[in-house]
């Protein structure tokens, strides 16, 4: 399976390096010297080094020795190879591909497909397509999505109360003021 893992920016200095803007979790592993990569106009790339320079990470691809070539990369999509199952050492992390399409199960029915992963400051959602095709976004917290089955293809979750249907949250509360 193909996973981007970059997008190529500017040249940094004169002797081929590159920004390169991260999109994965781990772009020390992605980016190992000699990894190779595959660009979105489909050449091939062979990571000659790479350092993180002032909070921006800068790699240097193999044969490209002076900032004119160099920049003949800019805005070019950088994809790996990657065995889709394996999963990060914490059994508690899952990378944003192995979640998205799994089905999304409330006790034992079915209600729904992961969509996309948001990664926000606080916390990461799961947003659902359910089955009715509207659209609701779960916490990605242990409390609402106890299990997550990566090989079977289903994610468990447990919302409270007014998540998936507002409705019930009004009628919650509503219950809880009489005596």
């Amino acid at each position: 399976m193909q996973l981007v893992v970059g997008r190529i920016g500017r040249a940094h200095g004169v002797r081929g390096d590159l920004f390169v803007e991260p999109m994965t979790d781990e772009p020390d592993n992605r980016f190992a010297i000699g990894s190779k990569l595959k660009t979105s106009n489909n050449e091939t790339l062979t990571v000659a080094d790479f350092k993180w320079h002032s909070g921006r990470f800068v790699v240097h691809f193999e044969g490209f020795e002076d900032r004119t070539l160099a920049e003949s990369l800019k805005g070019l999509e950088l994809s790996l190879e990657i065995d889709p199952l394996k999963l990060p050492e914490d059994p508690d992390e899952f990378y944003d591909h192995q979640l998205v399409g799994l089905k999304v199960f409330l006790e034992a029915e079915q209600i729904g497909v992961v969509r996309e992963v948001i990664h926000l400051p606080g916390q990461d959602l799961l947003a659902l397509t359910r089955l009715n095709q509207d659209e609701v976004l779960i916490p990605f917290v242990r409390e609402f999505v106890p299990t997550v089955d990566v090989v079977a293809g289903k994610i468990q979750i447990t919302p409270p109360v007014g998540l998936l249907n507002p409705e019930d949250a009004i009628v919650s509360a509503g219950d809880s003021n009489e005596n």
